[in-house]
């Protein structure tokens, strides 16, 4: 058949590309063009909403694509509640009582859903809401890549063992983002992330009693909202400068030991990564580019594509 007008060419051709990255391994940025034309504004229309409503949930959404990724893939298993057959990843120690941002999913998905049935992945979301919630608080842009596939079922012993720990020394965290491909390099200017959102006492109360290479005012005002004994809930900024945006100031404050996680700050204490936090904290553009490009391979981690999986239709379990 013959298509003749440009804009049939057009509709025609998108609709190759994001079927053809559904059948392979390849993600591309205007899978949706003629299938789901407004996905991405309904996205980004609910993100904008949510980060306003409650600045901190522009960390959580990154979050949430970040332990995604990092557990088989990116393929939306993280929003998975548990079923009879598997428990799921939401119940593993990294993410028990500190994920968050799933309603803001699931808003988001009922909204596709009423737009374009069936055809919009929860991980595609997931990789859109990320990227979404970073422009919203001031970071980069970069284009997302779509046709993932949502997975069948989760995993939370992988989980436990494959997200990184607050707890890692440099050592095992170069390790732990390696394999999972990254370089060292990619692995701090992911941990630039933590230039937003906050964590709870209990995993930084050991850094704050125990650990030297910390400020001693900043320790000071830590202490006050995280005692001793008792607390662990309690929620400190991981950026003390500028906790709303996505700036350097993350960088800047691991030079001056106001890292305040243990992991952070292994980043920036007399190790090899020390002269790219410097090199960062010195150059918002190019921790942005780096942060992008990170970004974009982090979202490229193993997604199902094909017949494999599912588009689901409620992201918290399985069609």
């Amino acid at each position: 058949m013959a298509f003749h007008s440009r804009g049939h060419m057009f509709s025609f051709s998108t609709i190759f590309l994001c079927m053809f990255s559904m059948a392979s391994s390849q993600l591309t940025s205007n899978c949706y063009e003629s299938t789901c034309p407004q996905a991405l504004s309904i996205i980004r229309t609910v993100v904008i909403g949510a980060v306003a409503k409650d600045h901190r949930m522009g960390a959580s959404l990154l979050r949430l694509h970040f332990h995604d990724c990092f557990v088989n893939g990116c393929d939306a298993s993280v929003l998975l509640d548990n079923t009879s057959t598997f428990t799921g990843e939401k119940s593993a120690g990294a993410n028990v009582n500190s994920l968050r941002g799933f309603e803001v999913i699931d808003d988001i998905k009922t909204k596709v859903e009423a737009a374009c049935p069936g055809v919009v992945s929860c991980a595609d979301i997931l990789a859109i809401a990320a990227r979404d919630s970073v422009v919203a608080l001031g970071g980069p842009s970069w284009n997302v890549g779509l046709g993932r596939r949502d997975s069948t079922t989760a995993s939370k012993d992988s989980a436990t063992t494959d997200i990184p720990s607050p707890l890692m020394d440099l050592s095992a965290l170069i390790s732990s983002f390696s394999k999972k491909g990254f370089n060292t390099k990619e692995m701090v200017a992911l941990s630039g992330a933590h230039t937003t959102g906050q964590a709870r006492c209990q995993l930084f109360r050991g850094r704050v009693y125990n650990e030297s290479s910390i400020e001693s005012n900043f320790a000071t005002s830590l202490k006050s909202n995280c005692p001793s004994t008792g607390g662990d809930s309690n929620l400190s900024p991981l950026d003390v400068t500028t906790s709303v945006l996505f700036d350097t100031a993350y960088f800047k404050n691991l030079i001056n030991k106001k890292g305040l996680l243990h992991s952070d700050q292994q980043l920036f204490s007399g190790g090899s990564t020390d002269s790219q936090v410097t090199a960062y904290s010195n150059d918002p553009s190019a921790f942005y580019a780096d942060f992008a490009s990170a970004m974009v391979k982090m979202g490229n981690l193993s997604p199902l594509t094909g017949k494999s999986g599912q588009i689901r239709t409620n992201c918290r379990k399985v069609n």
